[in-house]
């Protein structure tokens, strides 16, 4: 039996409020979330636990009794935790950050030492993932916090109200390819010649900025590869397959080391602004501590990444 503690604390809040919307604010997750997490336990316990046809609810007969076994669980194992962290000298709470692949080595550990350096010793569980289930991991309550590329259009679909943000730090798209024997890059955008284009895949975070570029600057190109992973776009671009458009920061040393060149004037490159993402209905006091310091300007000044990135 799969029995997972949060559902546990779950239930026993839930016994406590007899309301799911209350008892999801409790636990810090939307109420959608909450209630599934319910019906987790119910179906891992082949019981019911809720009769939900009630308002506010009830429990059933069998959630009455497995009310007096969950509660007892929870103070044990709560009185362990705290034991433990008694024992390791209170260590502080560990922050899961779910991030965007190309923002996990070009900008994250900068970042953090960062803020190590200016007094605030975070501790950190880093996720390098896409936008979709970065955004998917903050609403469910499995990740503290997102850091992504910000999209004015999109803007990850969040209420800002729920899910603040704060800015970080600027960046740049930057249309890169190989270079010849001579060190000059393959193609030319400015030229006016058809270029092999790198491309992200349709529905890519980074491609929609990309396109609409594209389409505003008539390009003339050719489709020859296409994925949804900036990174592996530099390493076709390397290989001189065509033009990729990625941030200036996952391609900083091969700029440096004159493996990758700019193509294109400064028209053909795009703005993009670094920022950190979190779910104002969690109390998580680690949570709270970054983000007070960082609006308060305690830490963190912003990086800007257009110049050495």
């Amino acid at each position: 039996m799969n029995l997972e503690t949060k559902w546990l604390e779950d239930f026993v809040t839930l016994a406590g409020t007899r309301s799911f919307s209350q008892a999801a604010e409790k636990r810090f997750v939307t109420q959608p979330a909450f209630s599934r997490r319910i019906r987790s336990l119910e179906a891992t316990l082949g019981l019911t636990l809720v009769d939900r046809s009630c308002t506010p609810i009830e429990l059933t007969e069998a959630g009455r009794l497995f009310l007096v076994t969950a509660r007892s669980l929870v103070e044990q194992l709560g009185e362990v935790v705290r034991h433990l962290h008694n024992l390791e000298g209170q260590q502080g709470e560990v922050l899961s950050i779910a991030a965007a692949h190309s923002l996990t080595l070009g900008f994250f550990p900068e970042w953090i030492a960062r803020l190590r350096r200016e007094g605030l010793p975070l501790t950190t569980r880093l996720v390098a993932t896409n936008v979709g289930e970065a955004v998917h991991s903050l609403r469910e309550g499995a990740c503290d916090l997102i850091l992504a590329y910000y999209d004015p259009d999109a803007a990850l679909q969040m209420d800002p109200a729920i899910f603040p943000s704060l800015h970080l730090g600027a960046t740049s798209m930057l249309p890169v390819c190989a270079v010849n024997e001579s060190g000059a890059p393959l193609y030319d955008l400015d030229g006016g010649q058809s270029v092999p284009l790198l491309a992200y895949s349709a529905g890519a975070f980074l491609g929609r900025s990309v396109n609409l570029l594209l389409r505003q600057r008539a390009l003339r190109s050719t489709t020859v590869y296409e994925t949804a992973m900036a990174d592996s776009l530099k390493s076709m671009a390397l290989q001189g397959m065509g033009v990729a458009w990625v941030p200036r920061l996952s391609v900083t040393a091969e700029l440096a080391r004159g493996e990758l060149a700019i193509c294109g004037a400064e028209q053909w490159q795009i703005p993009l602004e670094i920022r950190l993402y979190r779910c104002a209905l969690v109390r998580k006091a680690a949570v709270r501590l970054l983000w007070r310091k960082l609006e308060t300007g305690e830490v963190g000044a912003e990086l800007r990444l257009t110049g050495r990135h």
